[in-house]
Parts: structure tokens; C-alpha cells; sequence
């Protein structure tokens, strides 16, 4: 690597931080504005997207990233963070020490996210169908993703899925089913390749 290479990569990395810490420094203000529980040390590279209906819950534990600028993670982001409650009395809840970019999450009824989940660059996680109004839309029905879940770029997991600890979900997949802990799971529709403990 070049002198001028090393050079304009320590700026970059100068320009990130800066970034982050302004832009960290405004989800937290618009957090508390709109009743949203937020823990310490939450990291935002780009502005977080939320959206929060009446007497609806979003809370974020300690230590998470977002990350929502298109450069902000190597393999691409196409788009922001965004999260949402849809509805009165949704219960979004995010744990600790998780990652997230690009991800879309919207919730209707409930999401549970768990602890030191990795979420991979423009994927989607909601629990319910949009056009609430159209009866062709199914009921809401929660989502629950276990600690130490790893979900590759572009999955979309759906409406009433259980996705249980340890287990990693491969790129692309479209989750429809519970996936059970410690195994690799991929596809359309997702499903079980193989054990992890094998």
C-alpha cells in the first residue's frame, strides 16, 4: 500500500468516526422525543430511520451498530436503517452488542431481537403483511430471534418465525418457518442444511 493510500485511508476512517458521533448524537435526541428506551454506547453511522405509532414500544439495548450509509459496511448498503412500530401496542425490542446494516424492521405486533445478533446489509425482518385495510393481509404474528444469531445479506425473514440461537441463516433466504437452534440454515423458503454441532 502506498504512503498515499495509507493517507486517504486514515481519513476516511478520521471522516467516519466524526460522522458517527454526530449523527449518534441525534438518534439519541430523537430517540427520547419520540419515547423510544435507548441504552448507552449505541453507535449510528447515518441517520437511523424511525417511526413510531401511539402506545406502540421500541427499545434498543447497550452497544448496538446501525449502520446506514452506503459506504459504512464494505459489502454495500442500498439503503438506511429503518425501524417501526405499525401499530398501537407493538412491542419492538432490540438486545445488546448486535449489528445492523441496511436492515428493515417493521413491526405490527412483536420482535424480539436478542443478543450479539449480527444482521447483514439489506435485509428485512417484519411480522406482519402491509394493506392491513386489503383481507387478502394475513394476521400479525411475532417474530423472535435468538442470541447469536448470524443472518446474511438479503435475507427477509417473516410473519410468526422463531429463529433459535447459535443458528446462522444463509444469504438470500426467505425465512417462512421456525429454524431451530445451532444449525445452517439457506433458501427459498428456508430451510435446515445441516447441524452446526455436527
Amino acid at each position: 500500500m502506498t504512503m498515499v493510500n495509507r493517507i486517504l485511508n486514515r481519513i476516511d476512517l478520521i471522516l467516519n468516526e466524526l460522522f458517527m458521533k454526530i449523527y449518534t448524537i441525534f438518534v439519541y435526541i430523537e430517540c427520547k422525543l419520540k419515547n423510544i428506551e435507548i441504552e448507552n454506547n449505541n453507535k449510528f453511522y447515518g441517520r437511523l430511520k424511525i417511526f413510531k405509532s401511539n402506545n406502540s414500544m421500541i427499545s434498543i439495548g447497550h452497544f448496538n451498530v446501525f449502520r446506514s450509509g452506503k459506504f459504512s459496511n464494505l459489502i454495500g448498503v442500498n439503503r438506511p436503517c429503518i425501524i417501526s412500530t405499525l401499530s398501537e401496542n407493538a412491542n419492538l425490542k432490540i438486545g445488546n452488542n448486535s449489528g445492523f446494516s441496511g436492515t428493515v424492521i417493521n413491526c405490527f405486533l412483536e420482535i424480539k431481537i436478542g443478543n450479539n445478533v449480527m444482521v447483514g446489509a439489506n435485509t428485512l425482518i417484519m411480522d406482519g403483511d402491509w394493506h392491513q385495510e386489503d383481507n387478502r393481509s394475513g394476521v400479525a404474528n411475532p417474530i423472535i430471534i435468538g442470541n447469536n444469531v448470524w443472518i446474511g445479506e438479503g435475507v427477509k425473514i417473516l410473519k410468526g418465525v422463531t429463529i433459535g440461537e447459535n443458528s446462522v441463516i444463509g444469504a438470500g433466504s426467505i425465512v417462512t418457518r421456525n429454524i431451530p437452534s445451532n444449525v445452517f440454515a439457506a433458501g427459498n423458503p428456508c430451510k435446515v442444511i445441516r447441524n452446526l454441532n455436527d
